[in-house]
């Protein structure tokens, strides 16, 4: 019988949270006519940790995917990432755009390979306010065989993720205690952030998007 699967990076962030929230909705829906075609299961959900990458947002990510019982993945790309400098001849200490570049598009070969190995579409994660400003990995997180949030500007994405942690998960518990309406809580207080360059001395997120673009809330009501 054909299943349908959905393969997804979940970063822990607001982006991929949304896209997970809305095709975790979307497959309950459908499901009401065929469950099997249309069980959580057949949500392949990848947290890809690099460089950059902190215990807040793996833990978010790890453990919202869990509660909504999604097929979960966990492909670390660091050892790819340092074969592919390698290769090319780049100093992994130059935290560049080829150093940033290179792990959005690891990711996005990753995902892309499970989406042809299940016979799935790659969900993306990419909001309108980052394609409208270009940040965003040519040939990597700006593909997707559907992207979800391609006409949500970012402040409207945590607006969502704060309306459905109220709204939709009242009653679902994760693994670590929590509900899951506190992990998207955590999700939308979280900094935004690509997590390309390596955190700080305390573990904590270094690069801050609003830091370097400016505040979202201009970009947007612009």
């Amino acid at each position: 019988k054909i299943q349908s699967k959905a393969v997804i990076g979940i970063s822990g962030g607001l982006d991929s949270t949304l896209a997970l929230i809305v095709t975790a909705l979307a497959f309950d829906a459908l499901s009401k006519d065929d469950k099997e075609r249309w069980k959580p299961e057949n949500i392949i959900a990848v947290t890809m940790p690099g460089f950059g990458t902190t215990s807040r947002t793996k833990n978010n990510a790890w453990y919202l995917m869990q509660a909504l019982g999604v097929t979960c993945h966990e492909i670390s790309i660091v050892p790819a990432c340092i074969q592919h400098f390698k290769d090319i001849g780049h100093d992994p200490d130059d935290h560049d755009a080829t150093y940033e570049n290179t792990q959005a598009r690891e990711r996005t070969q990753i995902l892309m390979d499970i989406a042809n190995k299940y016979g799935g579409i790659v969900v993306g994660t990419g909001d309108l306010s980052e394609l409208a400003l270009g940040w965003a990995t040519y040939n990597g997180d700006h593909m997707s065989m559907y992207g979800v949030n391609a006409d949500i500007p970012k402040t409207l994405v945590r607006s969502l993720v704060q309306w459905a942690a109220e709204n939709c998960f009242k009653g679902t518990d994760a693994t670590d205690g929590r509900s899951v309406r506190e992990i998207l809580l955590d999700i939308a207080d979280t900094p935004i952030s690509p997590e390309l360059l390596p955190a700080d001395e305390n573990g904590e997120i270094r690069q801050v998007t609003e830091d370097l673009v400016g505040p979202y809330e201009l970009h947007d009501f612009f």
